[in-house]
């Protein structure tokens, strides 16, 4: 089962819901898409960069139906292809600080000549050979989501810029790394962040927010964030916190 197109449904105005994930687990990822998630972040970032591993989740995905963006490290353009070939549908890369790194991922999202990524179709996402080049070029161009963490004072100061990058769909600020990154001399990151939610609103650039539970999920919806993402290991952390309180 072939997850739709998440970027459509984002350039539609849909309000989308999703979990970040760190591997290995499977089986939560087969769970998610039973319970109806729009899409899961599988976070090669921070959590264990295995490619072996993160096409297993993805081949998870793709039998719920569940849309699948993967969360590389800092400039890593190989990990992006390899995501990218494996079958996600996009990638969130952390530590955007500026305009050229944006450009840069961008860049290795792409197919030529809006970018360049290496050209194949014999991967999970040309159906192994089943698809017409032509066919496979096309739907990888209309269908990439590239999304940008500003995670520092200086991508806060850099973000109208970053956002009008062509062909970066999106921005989500990452708050801890911004929190840690922030001395006395920069804006607290509470007005930090609010600045770049109105600078994104200004540009029309898609928001994606990550969130610890439902309450901080609806005030991101109803603040003007499209995309939500629950981190899972906090909210896990918080049930079974919950269920311990019975003794």
């Amino acid at each position: 089962m072939t997850a739709p197109p998440l970027k459509g449904r984002v350039h539609n105005g849909e309000q989308l819901l999703g979990v970040l994930l760190r591997m290995p687990a499977e089986e939560i990822v087969e769970m998610l898409g039973l319970a109806g998630f729009d899409f899961v972040v599988i976070d090669c970032e921070h959590g264990p960069a295995d490619v072996i591993a993160l096409r297993q989740h993805l081949a998870f995905a793709q039998l719920q139906g569940l849309a699948v963006l993967v969360r590389v490290g800092a400039a890593e353009p190989a990990l992006v292809l390899r995501a990218l070939d494996a079958g996600a549908q996009g990638v969130i890369a952390p530590h955007i600080d500026t305009v050229g790194q944006a450009i840069a991922l961008v860049d290795s999202a792409y197919y030529p000549p809006v970018g360049h990524r290496g050209f194949a179709t014999y991967g999970r996402a040309g159906r192994f050979g089943g698809v017409l080049p032509a066919e496979h070029l096309d739907a990888a161009q209309q269908n990439t989501l590239a999304f940008g963490m500003i995670e520092s004072p200086i991508g806060v100061t850099h973000a109208g810029d970053i956002a009008s990058v062509p062909g970066l769909d999106g921005i989500m600020i990452g708050t801890a790394d911004l929190r840690a990154a922030s001395t006395d001399a920069d804006l607290d990151p509470v007005e930090a962040v609010r600045q770049v939610h109105a600078v994104l609103a200004q540009r029309g650039s898609v928001r994606m927010d990550i969130v610890n539970g439902v309450e901080q999920a609806r005030a991101s919806f109803a603040d003007g964030a499209q995309l939500v993402v629950y981190n899972l290991t906090a909210t896990l952390m918080d049930h079974l916190r919950m269920l311990r309180g019975a003794r």
